[in-house]
């Protein structure tokens, strides 16, 4: 493995797994989330987010965590080698979801360029909880039919945590 794109709903794991499989690996890691979110949770045209993750995704060894498909396309995945999915029951992620962000916004945490969770990003539409589970079933048909355009790429679709515990432990240290 030398290019993994880390796949996953919010909660999943994506940011902790991606950053480990990085530390084995010796790789580079990218959140892609640090990268489109900026300043006063601005975002970056499809043209300007391109532009910033082409470089990154034109070398030669990494791991990068997150899809943004809608302005990336599969600018990702066509570099890939691996294409690891955490698809972890609703049971797993949605508690990590909720007490991240409850952790988030009452601890006032940092996030990615000086951004921080808000009560209207969470319960307001559209918000991240919709955002997840309604992503949580549409990665059931989405994810597959990605990854099978490209044969190049290998998926590993991890279903539990144990399975994502024995995935990391195979890649040594």
């Amino acid at each position: 493995m030398e290019r993994v794109s880390v796949q996953g709903v919010p909660g999943s794991g994506k940011s902790t797994v991606g950053r480990a499989i990085a530390a084995r690996l010796g790789l580079p890691y990218t959140e892609l989330d640090a990268l489109h979110h900026g300043p006063n949770w601005s975002e970056p045209t499809a043209e300007e987010f391109v532009a910033v993750v082409t470089p990154i995704a034109a070398q030669e060894r990494w791991v990068i965590d997150g899809r943004y498909h809608g302005k990336l396309g599969d600018l990702v995945i066509a570099r890939a080698d691996t294409v690891v999915w955490l698809d972890l029951p609703i049971r797993v992620w949605l508690p990590r979801l909720t007490w991240r962000s409850l952790r988030r916004l009452l601890l006032r945490e940092e996030l990615w360029n000086g951004n921080r969770e808000q009560v209207r990003m969470l319960f307001v539409r559209p918000n991240l909880f919709r955002w997840a589970w309604d992503k949580h079933f549409a990665d059931r048909t989405f994810v597959p039919e990605w990854v099978a355009a490209y044969p190049h790429v290998r998926l590993v679709r991890l279903h539990s945590r144990r399975e994502v515990r024995r995935f990391l432990a195979s890649l040594g240290r």
